[in-house]
């Protein structure tokens, strides 16, 4: 081998020793973003069908849903970790197509941290109107702050109060040993999770141009949440 082949090939060598551990990474990041999207299938579906689950109905007039799983509540008491899950909506003119590809998002701090102490929990939050979509589209917002929210109604049967709560902009339920309820989560934000959507799309793709733009299709880790949510709720109902 000649000093030149020789120089190449250890450059070569070198140089994939360097990219190994990046590669690595990007798969292991990839692989949570599948896993948070297979988990949110899983926790959506049992919420639907659990008789004090979430109404048909209101999910019939949601833009989009949000499924945050096994937020895990000692995290955010002492300030450290946060929730991580995805956003579906509804695509189309007026948000009346079928429903769209997820967007990574982020679930942290505020009153859920004291909720029930210690014990994972999983969120959704079924964003009722386009003012709601717009704000979680493009910054972290305030829930009771920025757009308002209430805890969900439970339930086949809804009350007289229904208009109360489409009058929200976001309304919550949690999920935590088996109990099924809406949740009050004011004080918490939520915000697009960047790094999670580089991750599962594999380049840089905003929140904005996921949902509205459609830059990106559904990935195959995704397709059974999206396929859930045609079949349960396949148009909105205004």
């Amino acid at each position: 081998m000649s000093a030149n082949s020789k120089k190449r090939w250890m450059i070569a060598v070198v140089g994939a020793l360097v990219l190994a551990p990046l590669s690595f990474v990007r798969a292991e990041d990839l692989g949570k973003q599948q896993e948070r999207l297979q988990n949110s299938r899983a926790v959506l579906e049992d919420s639907l069908n659990v008789p004090e689950g979430i109404p048909h109905q209101l999910l019939d007039k949601a833009h989009c849903v949000v499924v945050i799983p096994s937020v895990v509540k000692a995290a955010f008491i002492f300030g450290g970790d946060y929730g991580r899950g995805t956003m579906v909506c509804r695509t189309g003119a007026d948000q009346r197509g079928p429903w769209g590809a997820p967007a990574m998002y982020a679930l942290e701090g505020g009153s859920v941290g004291f909720q029930i102490g210690g014990q994972a929990t999983d969120y959704i939050l079924l964003v009722m109107n386009e003012r709601g979509v717009n704000s979680l589209l493009h910054s972290k917002v305030k829930l009771g702050g920025d757009v308002s929210v209430s805890a969900g109604p439970v339930g086949r049967d809804l009350s007289a109060d229904t208009d109360v709560y489409l009058r929200s902009e976001i309304l919550s339920y949690s999920r935590s040993r088996g109990v099924f309820a809406g949740v009050s989560i004011e004080g918490s934000t939520l915000r697009p999770d960047n790094d999670g959507n580089r991750a599962l799309y594999g380049h840089e793709v905003s929140a904005s141009d996921i949902v509205r733009n459609g830059e990106v299709s559904t990935p195959p880790s995704g397709r059974e949440l999206v396929a859930l949510l045609d079949r349960t709720s396949p148009r909105l109902v205004s």
